[in-house]
C-alpha cells in the first residue's frame, strides 16, 4: 500500500477514535453518583436502563486505562478507569473470587454466569489500570483472580457448569482464545513466566482449527475431533478472526512462523466463508455444513466482527505484505465505515440485518460497550503508524 494511502487511512481511524467514539463514551457514561459506567445507552447517549454489566465495566476500564498508557495522560481519561476499577472492586467480585455479570446501578449484584468471562475482563481491568494508577494492589489483585480463573477453565463444574454424561462437546473455542489475550495483558513483557500456561492455551486453540476442512470450529470433542451436530457444525466467523489475531500476537512474541502461519490461514478461511457475497458484510453464524444456521440471528451483520476483521486483516497485511491481504482490509473496512458509524450522535450502530439495514439504534447494551470499536480503531491506527 502506498503511504498516501496509509496515511489516508490512518487519518480516517483518528477521526473515528477521538471524534465520534470516545468522546461519547467520556460524556454519557460515566456513573458519577454510584460509580462505574452506564452502558444502556441509546443512539443520542441517553439511558434506557441503569443496569451495569460486569463485561462492560471491566472492558471500559481497560479501554481508558489503554488510551491513556499508549496514546495520551489525559487526567479525565484516568479518572473515568478509576471510577470503574473501585466500582468493580467494590461490587462485582466475590470473597471467592467469582464475578457477576450484571449489576444495578448502586452495584447490588442482580446475575451471575456460568462462565469465566466476566472474570477474565476484570483481570484484564486491574492490570491495566494498575499501570496508570501506580498502585500495586491493583495487579496483586488482577493476578490472585488470575489464578483462580486459570483453576476453574480446567474444571467448569466448578463454577457450577455441570457436564452430562451424554454430551460429545469438550472444548469451547472461547475459553482458550480469550485466556491467552488475558495473560497478554496481564503479563505484558513479563510474559515467559506463564510460558507453561501459554504453551497449553496453544495447544487446546489449534484443536479448533482443520486446516484439511479450511475452517475454525467453536465446538469440538475430545483432542479436537469434529462432531457432525448442531452445535458441533458451529462456525462463527467474526470470532474466529479474532482468535486469529490473538494467536498472531503470540506467534510474533514466540517467533513461530509455524503459529504465524496458522495465524494468517484462520482469518484468511474466515473472510472467505464468513463473506456475504450477495450482499456484503460478515455473517454472524454459519453450519460448518452448509445446513441453516438454528440461530435466528445468524444472517445478520453485528459491529464487532467487521472490527476484529479490521484489525486482523491489516495485520496480516502488515506481516505479509500480500495484495489478497490488503484487499481483505479495504473490503472489510470500507464496509464497516459505510455502514456501523453514526457521526450525528457519535459511536456506531451495533445491529444490522443482512441487507445492512440498522435494526437496533442503541449504541450500549448488555453486550455492547466501549470495547470492540475503540479497541479496533486503535489497533488499526497503531498499526498504520508502523507502517508508516
Amino acid at each position: 500500500m502506498e503511504t498516501s494511502k496509509l496515511i489516508t487511512w490512518r487519518a480516517k481511524f483518528d477521526q473515528e477514535l477521538f471524534e465520534y467514539v470516545v468522546p461519547f463514551w467520556e460524556k454519557h457514561s460515566p456513573d458519577w453518583q454510584y460509580g462505574g459506567y452506564f452502558n444502556a445507552l441509546s443512539r443520542d447517549g441517553s439511558k434506557y436502563d441503569t443496569s451495569k454489566y460486569v463485561w462492560l465495566q471491566a472492558r471500559q476500564v481497560w479501554m481508558f486505562s489503554t488510551l491513556w498508557l499508549k496514546h495520551e495522560k489525559r487526567e479525565s481519561w484516568a479518572k473515568i478507569a478509576g471510577l470503574g476499577a473501585q466500582f468493580l472492586k467494590d461490587h462485582a467480585v466475590r470473597d471467592d473470587q467469582r464475578a457477576y455479570f450484571s449489576l444495578s446501578q448502586e452495584g447490588e449484584p442482580t446475575w451471575m454466569q456460568r462462565k469465566i468471562f466476566s472474570e477474565c475482563f476484570i483481570v484484564m481491568a486491574f492490570a491495566q489500570y494498575s499501570r496508570v494508577s501506580g498502585e500495586s494492589k491493583w495487579m496483586e489483585d488482577a493476578k490472585i483472580l488470575f489464578d483462580s480463573v486459570m483453576e476453574w477453565a480446567e474444571d467448569l463444574q466448578k463454577i457450577g457448569r455441570p457436564h452430562y454424561s451424554g454430551s460429545k462437546i469438550a472444548h469451547s473455542l472461547a475459553v482458550p482464545m480469550i485466556l491467552l489475550n488475558v495473560i497478554e495483558e496481564l503479563a505484558g513483557d513479563s510474559w515467559k513466566e506463564y510460558s507453561e500456561q501459554i504453551d497449553t492455551l496453544l495447544q487446546r486453540m489449534l484443536l479448533h482449527v482443520k486446516s484439511d476442512r479450511k475452517q475454525v470450529l467453536e465446538n469440538v470433542g475430545k483432542d479436537g475431533v469434529y462432531i457432525d451436530s448442531i452445535e458441533g457444525r458451529v462456525l462463527n466467523p467474526g470470532h474466529s478472526i479474532e482468535a486469529g489475531w490473538f494467536l498472531q500476537h503470540w506467534a510474533q512474541r514466540l517467533k513461530r512462523d509455524d503459529l504465524s502461519e496458522i495465524a494468517f490461514n484462520m482469518v484468511r478461511w474466515s473472510m472467505d466463508y464468513g463473506w456475504d457475497d450477495e450482499h456484503q458484510g460478515l455473517f454472524y453464524f454459519l453450519d460448518a455444513e452448509g445446513f441453516n444456521p438454528t440461530q435466528l440471528e445468524w444472517d445478520m451483520k453485528l459491529w464487532w466482527p467487521h472490527c476484529e476483521a479490521m484489525y486482523a486483516t491489516l495485520l496480516n497485511y502488515k506481516l505479509t505484505g500480500d495484495k489478497k491481504d490488503l484487499a481483505s482490509f479495504e473490503k472489510v473496512a470500507n464496509y464497516t465505515f459505510s455502514h456501523f458509524p453514526d457521526h450525528e450522535h457519535g459511536e456506531w450502530y451495533g445491529y444490522l440485518n443482512r441487507r445492512g439495514e440498522i435494526t437496533h439504534s442503541f449504541k450500549g447494551g448488555p453486550y455492547k460497550g466501549c470495547f470492540h470499536v475503540p479497541r479496533a480503531l486503535w489497533l488499526c491506527r497503531s498499526v498504520l503508524d508502523e507502517m508508516i
